[in-house]
C-alpha cells in the first residue's frame, strides 16, 4: 500500500510556496501536479525538479466534475498499487480545490493514506490587496457554482475560476439578477504576481475585459459595503 502526500504550489509567485512543500516535492518519488499550467512551474524546471501532470486528462474529459473525478480516482489506484505520491494542486489543497474534496472520499473508501499539507492561497493575498479582513464575514465560491449562491448573501464575495469568456459572461448575468449593472466589483487577474491587475469596474464590463484566463477572479463587495 503507497500513500499520497497532497500540497500546494501557492497562488502564483514562487516564493509564496512554503519550505515544506518545495522539500516534499525534491524528495517525492512520484510528483503529479494537477496541471502544469501554473506560474510556478518554469521556476521548479529550472531547478531541476522532475514531474508528470493530469493534463492530458482535461483533454478526454467531457466536463470538471468527470475530470476531478478521474484524477482524485487515479491517485488513489495508483497508491494501491503502491506508489508513494505526491500530489500538487495550485494554491492551498484546502481551499477551492475539488480534487482533493473527492480524493478524501475516495481514499477513505479504499484505505488509502492520505496526508494533506497546508499551503498559501489567493485567498490571503486577495484579503491584504483588498484591506478586507475575512473575520467580518466573506464568502468564497467558484464561477461555475455560483447559481447556488442565496441571493441574500449578506457578505462580500470572492469568486474563483472566472477562467474564459463563457464563464465571465455567464457570471455577470448571474450577479445582474443579484446587483445594479453599474454595481462597483474588483476586477483580479495574476494575483501576487509583477503584472498583477487589479482594478474596479461597474459590473456590465465584467465580460469585456482583455486578459480573462485561469487566472482571473473577481470581488464583489457586500451591498452594505456600497
Amino acid at each position: 500500500m503507497g500513500k499520497i502526500t497532497v500540497i500546494g504550489l501557492g497562488p502564483g509567485d514562487f516564493g509564496l510556496m512554503t519550505i515544506e512543500c518545495w522539500e516534499l516535492m525534491k524528495e517525492a518519488k512520484t510528483l503529479l501536479f494537477r496541471t502544469a499550467i501554473h506560474p510556478t512551474v518554469e521556476k521548479i524546471k529550472e531547478k531541476g525538479v522532475k514531474f508528470d501532470s493530469y493534463d492530458s486528462f482535461y483533454e478526454k474529459a467531457e466536463s470538471f466534475e468527470v475530470l476531478y473525478e478521474a484524477i482524485a480516482r487515479d491517485l488513489v489506484k495508483r497508491a494501491l498499487e503502491g506508489e508513494e505520491i505526491v500530489y500538487a494542486v495550485p494554491g492551498s489543497p484546502m481551499v477551492a480545490e475539488k480534487t482533493v474534496v473527492l480524493l478524501r472520499q475516495f481514499a477513505d473508501e479504499a484505505g488509502v493514506e492520505l496526508d494533506i499539507r497546508p499551503g498559501m492561497s489567493f485567498a490571503e493575498i486577495m484579503y491584504t490587496k483588498l484591506e478586507i479582513d475575512p473575520i467580518d464575514g466573506v464568502t468564497i465560491i467558484d464561477a461555475e457554482d455560483f447559481e447556488k449562491m442565496p441571493a441574500d448573501n449578506p457578505t462580500g464575495i470572492i469568486i474563483t475560476q472566472v477562467y474564459n469568456l463563457p464563464i465571465a459572461s455567464d457570471l455577470k448575468l448571474a450577479l445582474m439578477d443579484v446587483f445594479p449593472d453599474e454595481y462597483e466589483v474588483v476586477y483580479v487577474h495574476k494575483l501576487g504576481m509583477p503584472d498583477e491587475r487589479m482594478v474596479k469596474i461597474p459590473l456590465y464590463e465584467l465580460d469585456r475585459q482583455p486578459d480573462i484566463d485561469y487566472l482571473t477572479s473577481l470581488y464583489v463587495p457586500a451591498k452594505r459595503d456600497k
